[in-house]
């Protein structure tokens, strides 16, 4: 198989995600799959074994829940992939759709909780306020929380009488307070650990009749499990020994937790005896686990993959649990981790490196998103693409990413942008100095506040990059702010410490478009007609300026801001990038 048949084979292997179940009725579980091409939400009976299709949305389908009864599927559907849009509902067995609360307005997903009830808590941003309302079959919606700062629905208790809400009344969007209240909004607890120290709502217990609220906690530089009765007030905290970032869920008994931790860009599971206090380890193979679930019975169903392997979902029981429809994916090669000394401390990359051609190489930098997220040893269609075309990748988790800490996620205050590049250009000066990178033919390129970094790279280290690939960027900060949608307004607030009103001088120092006179290298921008993230208008503006001052860039527009649930989006924008590169730096 030639390189361009085999990355676009990765890309086409249908993909399915982790499958989630019904509390109340285990056979009856729903999974998201790319199996028609873009990803969409299926219904599975593990009786029968039947399959059927639920959701077929232009854009593809990205949020979708199974109520606790197994009877009713949740999706959110907007318009043309632009996340704006309301929640709809299908019976499990099949029939009409229905929205779930056609009296309200469209707006932002912000979650959905459900009971056994028919009750649901929803969660809609839009209009400089964030609101969670109460919605029974056939009866109006009711709000039971508004508030102009950010927040979400987190969990309802399987009754329905204890419905548990993060908010940033107290601290903000990235360090939430947690709330417990009735349905008729009465407080029955909080949780607030003060100034940078988030508490996030996970899930209720799942046994009828029980409070107990699982959370997790960052008291000790770290997000740990924290199992809460929001009525007596009890806390019981849950520590591991082991290094890396912990989350948890609930064994179906409500007697244990499933601990998934991730250190170092891969994932280990342990079960905790919550009666005992025992920790044991359950073996999985070296990877990343993207999600799993305690099964009734005990064991772990969980969706694994790393660089070189590409997805299964798996048992504990060693069983592979369900196989996509139609051949796998091509593998890849695997990742070599380095370790570079920064301005800040010890900056963590992954490193990809062609199979043909000799070191040095024509090297991409591909800047992860977020910048709340971080990359790892996974199976990556992207990276496996830009390998084949004969490019070494590098994967940086810069100042800003998550699973190091909370102090590294928390380290972007007062020159946002700027200190992530400042780790870039250290790990790009390693592997320089190494002979991996070839210093005259190195990438910068990103998705979202990957392409915002790519923007801002270009124009403060004009020297570093022979060209630049950005997509859906921030270009320029206030702009942006002026149309992004709540969450991300709430999120820029955070970040840059208030509103551009508020800090002006700050947007404007890390805005890619104050820098835009400084750009030396060819730049291709992608960006999304409907992107409500990373609005056009603002990408316009910064285009204005780079031919005002005579840069060569091309631009991609596409009709959504999701491209990426569509399959055939992802190749040709794909494509576009491996062409954009070899033209302006080629590949050995």
């Amino acid at each position: 198989m030639k390189a361009e048949e085999r990355w676009q084979a990765r890309f086409r292997a249908s993909r399915m995600t982790l499958p989630a179940w019904a509390r109340q009725a285990a056979n009856r579980s729903i999974y998201r799959s790319n199996a028609t091409g873009k990803w969409e939400v299926y219904a599975w009976d593990r009786v029968t074994g039947a399959t059927r299709q639920v959701t077929d949305q232009p854009k593809g389908t990205a949020y979708a829940a199974i109520d606790p009864t197994g009877q009713w599927i949740y999706w959110f559907a907007d318009t043309d992939g632009d996340e704006y849009g309301g929640w709809w509902r299908q019976p499990f067995t099949g029939g009409a759709d229905e929205p779930v609360a056609p009296d309200l307005p469209p707006g932002q997903p912000g979650g959905i909780a459900l009971s056994t009830t028919g009750v649901a808590a929803i969660s809609v941003a839009g209009e400089g306020t964030f609101r969670i309302h109460l919605v029974r079959p056939g009866q109006p919606a009711e709000t039971l929380y508004e508030h102009t700062e950010a927040a979400w629905v987190a969990a309802m208790s399987l009754d329905g009488s204890l419905i548990a809400i993060n908010h940033g009344e107290y601290g903000d969007f990235r360090h939430p307070a947690l709330r417990v209240v009735r349905p008729n909004g009465h407080v029955v607890g909080e949780l607030h650990d003060g100034p940078a120290k988030g508490v996030v709502g996970l899930s209720f217990a799942p046994v009828p009749g029980d409070r107990r609220l699982l959370a997790l906690h960052e008291r000790r530089s770290r997000h740990e499990p924290l199992v809460w009765d929001p009525v007596t007030g009890e806390q019981r905290e849950i520590w591991l020994r082991d290094p890396g970032e912990l989350d948890a869920e609930w064994y179906d008994d409500g007697r244990g937790l499933l601990i998934l931790r991730d250190d170092r860009a891969r994932s280990y599971l342990h079960r905790y005896d919550l009666g005992g206090g025992g920790l044991t380890p359950i073996e999985t193979p070296h990877g990343v686990i993207d999600e799993a679930t305690p099964r009734p019975g005990g064991h772990v169903e969980y969706s694994w993959s790393s660089a070189s392997r590409p997805p299964v979902v798996r048992s504990s029981n060693g069983q592979v649990v369900v196989n996509p429809i139609g051949p796998p994916a091509p593998p890849s090669v695997p990742v070599e981790d380095i370790d570079v000394e920064g301005e800040a401390g010890r900056i963590h990359a992954l490193v990809s490196k062609p199979e043909v051609g000799t070191a040095p190489h024509p090297t991409v930098f591909l800047l992860h998103g977020g910048p709340t997220s971080h990359d790892r040893d996974a199976f990556s269609p992207t990276v496996a693409a830009w390998v084949d075309a004969g490019f070494a990748v590098v994967r940086v988790n810069y100042r800003g990413s998550t699973g190091y800490g909370s102090a590294w996620r928390d380290a972007l205050h007062g020159d946002v942008g700027h200190i992530e590049l400042a780790d870039v250009a250290a790990v790009r000066q390693w592997v320089v100095d190494h002979g991996i990178a070839d210093p005259g033919k190195t990438v910068l390129a990103g998705t979202a506040w990957g392409g915002y970094l790519t923007l801002l790279g270009l124009g403060t280290q004009p020297d570093l990059w022979a060209c630049g690939i950005a997509a859906v960027p921030i270009a320029c900060h206030q702009t942006s702010y002026e149309d992004e949608a709540e969450s991300l307004r709430a999120y820029h607030r955070v970040l840059l410490g208030g509103s551009p009103e508020e800090q002006p001088e700050r947007y404007a120092a890390s805005s890619p478009i104050t820098y835009v006179d400084q750009v030396k290298s060819p730049l291709l921008i992608l960006a999304g007609e409907n992107d409500t993230r990373c609005p056009l208008r603002q990408i316009e503006k910064y285009v204005t300026k780079l031919e005002e001052h005579g840069r060569h860039h091309e631009v991609y527009t596409y009709d959504a801001i999701r491209g990426s649930l569509v399959v055939s989006e992802r190749i040709a924008q794909t494509a576009l990038q491996l062409d954009f590169a070899r033209k302006h730096v080629g590949a050995s």
